[in-house]
């Protein structure tokens, strides 16, 4: 509880969280706004196959694109400032226990994470289909277990990618370089593999960014070996190894 106590502390006693809470609602609910209101302006086009009808993933893009990755700086943030300003040191002394500081600082910001960006990511389907209207907003409805993934797994998704950043913090303990991979891994260097032809085509299957978005629903032209579960199941093995070695060289290495 004392760890738990002191990770509160330090989330909320300065001003970057709650700026990078303001942005992921900014970016789930704008993006939403947007969508639903190119999707109404779309209506005036007299081709049927020009006019657009957004789904709840297309909806929830905003998190699950990009308000995630911010709760990801967010979180890599927590471990890579200690070490920039030394705090990391006193952290330890204070809890000798590196292992549990580590797991209470990535749950603590995981389940905050969760619940905001689950919030979000709800009320952005609503926002989409008030501005999208009755006709426009035809598709977004929350019915069928597909629907409905696309909602409840982006606080699943927060969880497990505030523990991946984590993780991805304490192994390279520099700011810059953490927040170079968090966003490029999933924005850019997945999506090279295209580049290599069948080869790359091999690959992608097994990509950790590409299967969290099959579990989102999001379509993405790539032939799984499983199904949206498994995909789940697969970024979820990949989070806890990566942690787990983070675990592992927090142990091993002075601070």
């Amino acid at each position: 509880m004392d760890t738990l106590r002191a990770e509160r502390i330090k989330l909320t006693s300065v001003q970057s969280p709650w700026w990078c809470l303001a942005v992921i609602l900014a970016l789930g609910l704008g993006v939403a706004a947007a969508i639903g209101a190119v999707s109404r302006s779309s209506l005036t086009m007299d081709d049927e196959m020009a006019r657009f009808y957004p789904t709840v993933d297309v909806a929830v893009s905003g998190i699950t694109g990009f308000g995630v990755m911010v709760l990801m700086i967010l979180a890599a943030l927590s471990v890579t400032s200690e070490y920039r300003f030394g705090i990391v040191r006193t952290t330890f002394q204070a809890m000798p226990n590196r292992s549990l500081v580590l797991i209470v600082k990535s749950l603590f910001i995981g389940i905050v994470g969760a619940i905001f960006t689950g919030l979000v990511g709800l009320a952005a389907v609503f926002v989409a289909r008030a501005l999208a209207g009755p006709e426009a907003g035809r598709e977004l409805v929350l019915s069928g277990e597909t629907t409905w993934r696309s909602v409840y797994g982006i606080p699943i998704y927060a969880l497990l990618a505030v523990i991946l950043a984590v993780g991805v913090g304490t192994l390279l303990r520099q700011s810059a370089g953490t927040i170079a991979l968090l966003l490029l891994w999933p924005l850019l260097i997945e999506s090279l593999f295209a580049l290599f032809g069948s080869v790359g085509r091999e690959i992608q299957p097994f990509l950790p960014f590409y299967n969290v978005n099959n579990f989102l629903g999001l379509e993405q032209g790539v032939e799984f070996h499983w199904g949206p579960w498994g995909s789940l199941l697969y970024f979820t093995a990949f989070v806890v190894v990566v942690f787990a070695v983070s675990l592992v060289v927090v142990n091993k290495r002075d601070a």
